[in-house]
């Protein structure tokens, strides 16, 4: 039996693949990759897909070094607009009009290393009065927090925590200095003992290998991550990260394609960058895709929902609500 077809078969029979088996899997034909990863998707999760907006919900001055990130104080970029934790009406009219577009997730995601306690208190407030007036689920991106500050914001309506480990452990500390790998991990422990879902993937592009991505597509199958955004680098000028070379869509079907036969059941998401691809992620959504972030970035523009939905139905997908 091919070698694909005896990782599928694994999979089918309630087996994690190893490292081993994720590394050999990148390295044959991608056609043949992505049509059984493709056909792991449907017999795991069937149609189903999930479609998550963000909003910027604190803008600018991060005290973090991340290095591809334009909102970081370290780097002198385009983005210069910085504002404080936008107030309750501006997050209630955004969470309005995704879900009248059909939206299932909603994401406030804020710049700096963490919010603060009284912050957390101001966001909880409004995340509140969201549950009240929409049914959207909520989902939160606030960096490094504790169980303490989970339990309030679950209290509030959040349903889950973004944290990205970004690459494997190995790559992090390439990345960004200003925090580590192990305390993502710990934000990630944190959100899940309180009962949070957890979303959490990284950014492809950034100077990793292939044994960093599977590696860290592995720590999120340890940590029982079930909602992957695998994020594509657009290069911003001003950061360290300005002249890196752009995946090409062959590459990023193949990075899609190995962590479906990683994490099989997972919500595999395509997120930032997608719109540098010139299929807008097409060929994803049929190498093991079944999420993505829609609309807007935070600091990029993205695809609008509309013509995600209108892909997605071309497809066959049946967009959760």
């Amino acid at each position: 039996m091919h070698f694909i077809e005896q990782c599928k078969e694994k999979i089918y029979n309630g087996e994690d693949i190893t490292r081993q088996e994720a590394i050999t899997l990148a390295k044959e034909p991608l056609e043949e990759l992505a049509t059984a990863a493709d056909e792991i998707r449907k017999y795991m999760c069937g149609n189903r897909f999930d479609m998550c907006t963000i909003i910027n919900g604190k803008c600018g001055k991060c005290s973090e070094d991340c290095k591809y990130c334009a909102q970081s104080v370290h780097y002198s970029t385009s983005c210069q607009e910085s504002y404080p934790l936008l107030q309750t009406e501006e997050l209630l009219a955004g969470a309005k009009q995704n879900e009248n577009q059909g939206v299932l997730r909603y994401s406030i995601v804020t710049s700096g290393k963490r919010l603060n306690d009284q912050e957390i208190a101001q966001v909880c407030d409004s995340i509140s009065v969201i549950r009240r007036h929409t049914n959207i689920q909520i989902c939160v991106s606030f960096g490094l927090l504790n169980e303490k500050q989970f339990t309030k914001l679950k209290e509030a309506g959040v349903s889950r925590v973004h944290c990205n480990l970004e690459s494997s452990k190995r790559y992090f500390p390439k990345i960004c200095t200003t925090h580590t790998y192990e305390e993502k991990i710990a934000v990630i422990n944190a959100a899940k003992s309180t009962g949070l879902s957890v979303c959490s993937g990284g950014i492809m592009g950034l100077g990793e290998t292939m044994e960093d991505r599977i590696d860290m597509a592995l720590d999120l199958r340890r940590l029982g991550v079930k909602s992957i955004p695998v994020n594509l680098l657009n290069p911003i000028m001003g950061t360290p990260y300005e002249k890196n070379r752009i995946l090409t869509e062959k590459e990023f079907c193949r990075i899609i394609a190995v962590f479906r036969f990683i994490i099989p059941d997972g919500d595999i998401r395509l997120a930032g960058g997608r719109w540098l691809l010139k299929d807008k992620g097409e060929r994803c959504f049929q190498s093991g895709a079944n999420a993505a972030i829609s609309g807007d970035m935070l600091t990029t523009a993205g695809i609008t929902v509309a013509s995600d939905k209108k892909m997605l139905e071309k497809l066959e997908f049946s967009i959760l609500k």
